[in-house]
């Protein structure tokens, strides 16, 4: 045989062998077996953290729907998904990180930054791997200057911010298994 019909032979081979592989990679950095899971569920995260806009639960209960939709083939079901989500915001600080000093000796020094933290408690269940069953905590913060703003002109946009990160990680610490 020629050099070059064997290495078309081998492609051939080789690329056969690797469409017959059950697992499935996407340019989202899933390695989900869609032979086995189908279906995914979140339940509604609690806000147990005592502090936040009153939404919080709901816009990270929809955002963590939304993103597994949007990078997977699964389908949303309402409970008893192959991969099922829940859990609850367990923590929502708010700390000074620099401090300014007024520069008059009669006044207190100020924050120059503040840095809203935010934590979600998550259990994770895979009813095809249980091996994969995992409870964590994920965390992020954000700052921003209280000098020019005040928390209730960005606190939407750093929460949503902060929901985005967290999230990202989640799906990296369930189907991405890096």
């Amino acid at each position: 045989m020629k050099l070059s019909k064997r290495i078309v032979l081998m492609a051939s081979i080789l690329l056969s062998i690797l469409s017959g592989c059950s697992i499935k990679y996407s340019f989202t950095g899933t390695n989900i077996n869609y032979e086995l899971v189908k279906t995914f569920s979140v339940e509604n995260f609690f806000n147990d953290s005592g502090g936040g806009p009153a939404n919080m639960e709901q816009l990270f209960t929809e955002s963590l729907k939304e993103y597994y939709q949007r990078n997977t083939q699964l389908e949303l079901v309402r409970t008893n998904g192959d991969l099922q989500f829940a859990g609850a915001i367990s923590r929502y600080s708010l700390s000074p990180q620099a401090v300014v000093s007024s520069g008059d000796p009669n006044l207190p020094d100020r924050a120059g930054q503040m840095r809203l933290t935010i934590t979600v408690d998550v259990e994770y269940v895979n009813l095809t791997n249980e091996e994969e069953n995992k409870k964590q905590s994920f965390s992020f913060f954000k700052d921003y200057d209280p000098r020019s703003v005040t928390l209730l002109d960005v606190e939407s946009q750093l929460v949503e911010e902060i929901f985005e990160t967290i999230i990202q990680d989640i799906f990296t610490a369930t189907v991405a298994n890096w």
